[in-house]
């Protein structure tokens, strides 16, 4: 509504719920259009004693009440108007209706208050003075009647003020409480769009979430599942150069083979069984978001109880091939792994498989030490990434270069942990293993390495092998 109190929110016309012209509500018309013909009824009324009394002839009188009372149709599109014409035909002594329905939509109204004052103040005085003087022209016209002379002007301040501060006190008040509906349903409406937001971002995060997780999966079920079954693949070719020859070889490398497919199937079903797990926990609501980290521990877990309980068979079928297993009786470390004391066991592993491997680990200071006295001692975060890169490093070296010489460097520092794993040449006539290749093992290297803030660097070497290196700080797992 603008200062002259024009409405600015009008329902469209014909609108759903909507009334006529500029009504919001078609009982808002019917009531305004009800208040107008009393109006005009009573104007029209009180301008014939009006007529008479000043000597106009009647019909000026009821032409004039006539004019007056319909205003009352537009209070709720312009308040102004209506109040200004009630003080103009307040000299006739005509529209209380008028008057009193105009100041309590005024003072409801968006119109502001400086205005409403003003008009208020200006029908008070214009009633006290109609008043005063109608009164006092009553009480001369009756001799017997002789009141004090405070009289006659208490009454007349009195009628102004009855017929004023009530309808302005009122509409006010109505006004108010409009005023602080809109204001809470409006508060309302943005609390709803902030939830709807809120919902779409959280939406947005639980998509990022899941592919992230998905993605974390994929690379730990690669890492713990490709080792073992690209040893089997090796074990099982050379069981096949060998099995005419060497018949006991050939015996050895079939338990070794089997070794290795039972510890694959029961780590990829406790894996599985994580899976189903963290399905049910998400369709109620409960999974966290360490549920990625779950699945590492537990697939490195199983890793290494598989390899426990597989050591004594693997030890015998290979007393001819060379170690199996990690040495009888090394104490495994408190909590998930894997951890950077278990690369023993994991070059170990190759080593089984006819693969050179030297695995070096260099202190602090630079002193040699062995890998069983390499941890734990950083996060788990930071150990299993350094154990998967050499893992799937040589797993690589299986896949891509049979027979070549590998070595494992490892650099215990104070703020990074180091590692690279190099790799000559395969030898001449050896047999391609014939392994399948997604391309996934350097780009989950360089994802374990970049997530905790470290460097990554892979590729050929003049000698024609490869190089894989990575530095991972140690604070930023901390």
């Amino acid at each position: 509504m603008t200062a002259t109190g024009a409405s600015e929110n009008v329902a469209a016309r014909g609108g759903p719920g909507g009334g006529p012209w500029w009504w919001a509500r078609r009982r808002s018309a019917v009531l305004d259009v009800l208040l107008a013909l009393a109006s005009t009824v009573e104007c029209m009324a009180e301008g014939i004693p009006f007529a008479h009394t000043s000597g106009m002839p009647v019909a000026v009188g009821v032409l004039l009440g006539l004019v007056a009372g319909p205003v009352l149709l537009v209070r709720r599109r312009w308040p102004v108007v209506v109040v200004l014409t009630s003080i103009a035909v307040i000299p006739a002594e005509m529209g209380a209706l008028l008057s009193i329905v105009g100041l309590y939509t005024l003072a409801a109204s968006h119109v502001p208050r400086r205005i409403i004052g003003l008009l208020a103040g200006m029908t008070a005085a214009g009633t006290v003075v109609s008043t005063f003087f109608s009164m006092r022209h009553d009480v001369t016209v009756q001799p017997e009647f002789h009141p004090p002379a405070w009289f006659v002007v208490v009454m007349a301040l009195a009628v102004g003020l009855v017929l004023t501060a009530p309808p302005v006190l009122w509409g006010l008040y109505v006004g108010a409480r409009r005023r602080l509906v809109e204001s809470l349903r409006e508060r309302a409406d943005g609390l709803e769009r902030e939830l709807s937001l809120l919902a779409d971002r959280a939406e947005e995060r639980a998509e990022w979430a899941r592919n992230e997780e998905r993605t974390r999966i994929a690379r730990e079920m690669h890492d713990v599942v490709a080792h073992r079954v690209s040893l089997m693949v090796v074990h099982a070719a050379a069981l096949q150069a060998v099995a005419l020859k060497d018949p006991e070889k050939a015996s050895r490398n079939a338990a070794l083979v089997g070794d290795m497919g039972r510890q694959a199937l029961t780590e990829l079903r406790e894996m599985l069984g994580v899976l189903r797990t963290a399905e049910g926990a998400v369709g109620r609501g409960a999974a966290g978001s360490d549920e990625p980290e779950r699945l590492a521990a537990v697939a490195s877990r199983v890793s290494r109880q598989a390899a426990g309980n597989a050591a004594p068979a693997s030890a015998e079928s290979a007393a001819g091939a060379g170690p199996a297993g990690a040495p009888a009786g090394a104490a495994e470390p408190a909590g998930d792994g894997p951890w950077l004391v278990e690369l023993g066991e994991l070059v170990e592993q190759s080593r089984a498989a006819g693969m050179a491997v030297e695995l070096s680990v260099q202190g602090d200071e630079g002193e040699s030490v062995t890998a069983d006295d390499a941890g734990p001692r950083y996060a788990a975060r930071v150990e299993q990434a350094v154990y998967r890169v050499v893992q799937e490093a040589l797993t690589n070296v299986h896949k891509h270069a049979p027979g070549a010489r590998a070595r494992v460097r490892l650099a215990l520092r104070v703020g990074e942990v180091a590692v690279q794993v190099e790799n000559g040449p395969s030898e001449r006539g050896a047999t391609d293993a014939g392994l399948p290749s997604g391309g996934n093992g350097l780009l989950g290297m360089r994802e374990r390495v970049t997530a905790l803030g470290g460097a990554f660097v892979s590729g050929p070497t003049d000698a024609g092998g490869f190089r894989v290196s990575a530095v991972v700080p140690v604070a930023a797992a901390a």
